[in-house]
């Protein structure tokens, strides 16, 4: 049985809000920070802490989740005037599950351990849903003793939690997720796209499709939301292509052309231009139909 713990979590975004219930339904002592605060008002309600900056949630709590937007917002959370590593709180694990780049989980990494502290970058799939129900893919950077000793907690939000290596692996490994993604969604679209244009039923098509050699994620959380017209956020796409320039430009790194990527960014980025920066991945489809 886990232990209960005093438990930190910065970021109460559409995902982040998710795994405080978690933590709180497992009857964990939860402070949160979000600098929205009203965003983090219904988690007060059910019981969660609310603190005034980073550095106040990481001088109270045993284990800290970060789960913000862009790296840079990484970059304040640690290492900003209230940020993580202006505490003294040896044997601090934090957890950044943010999507963020190899680079800066290795600067976590180091500044953790020469503050004693405990780290893991460990960025996570499985959308909105994925977080509500606890079934999120968890990919982990950092020491191996780290990860075993975070595992408990983890399985709280997720089925797939795996060790992918030193500091920056899990990030890497989430590159190649949303690298899997970013050319898959092309082809949800196009398989809609085509199917209206033949004059099918798409509901129908999807629970042909879905369940044969074409089946994935995507197809079959997404799709639907396409045939609806439903484009409120599981995903963000601002926080998507974000997500796709990092993986462009740590491939540019490696000498790696990756064509596919490429384009789903730049159809992306016609999105965002077009004003669906807010709006989930699967608006992705307004560009065929």
């Amino acid at each position: 049985m886990l232990k209960q713990m005093k438990v930190g979590f910065i970021g109460t975004g559409v995902m982040g809000k998710s795994l405080v219930k978690h933590l709180l339904n497992a009857n964990h002592e939860v402070t949160v920070y979000t600098r929205t605060k009203e965003k983090a008002a219904d988690l007060v309600e059910e019981g969660a802490k609310m603190a005034s900056s980073p550095s106040e949630v990481a001088q109270k709590v045993e284990i800290l989740f970060t789960m913000v937007g862009y790296p840079y917002d990484v970059e304040e959370v640690y290492f900003g005037e209230r940020g993580i590593f202006q505490v003294n709180n040896p044997n601090l694990m934090v957890i950044d599950m943010t999507t963020s780049t190899p680079t800066l989980a290795k600067k976590i990494a180091d500044k953790a351990n020469k503050k004693e502290m405990l780290s893991l970058d460990a960025p996570v799939s499985g959308g909105d849903i994925g977080a509500q129900q606890g079934k999120l893919s968890i990919m982990c950077g950092g020491e191996k003793s780290t990860f075993d000793q975070a595992l408990p907690i983890l399985n709280l939000f997720g089925e797939t939690i795996l060790y992918q290596g030193p500091a920056g692996a899990g990030q890497h490994t989430k590159m190649c997720n949303q690298i899997t993604i970013a050319s898959g969604m092309i082809g949800v679209c196009e398989a809609l796209a085509y199917g209206k244009k033949a004059g099918l039923d798409l509901d129908q098509v999807l629970r042909s499709i879905s369940t044969g050699a074409a089946g994935s994620w995507s197809l079959s959380n997404l799709a639907p939301r396409m045939i609806a017209g439903d484009y409120e956020p599981g995903f963000y796409i601002k926080h998507f292509v974000k997500d796709m320039k990092i993986a462009l430009e740590e491939a540019e790194k490696m000498n790696l052309q990756l064509p596919g990527l490429t384009l789903a960014k730049s159809l992306y980025d016609d999105l965002v231009n077009e004003g669906y920066a807010e709006n989930g991945t699967q608006a992705l489809v307004n560009l065929y139909i």
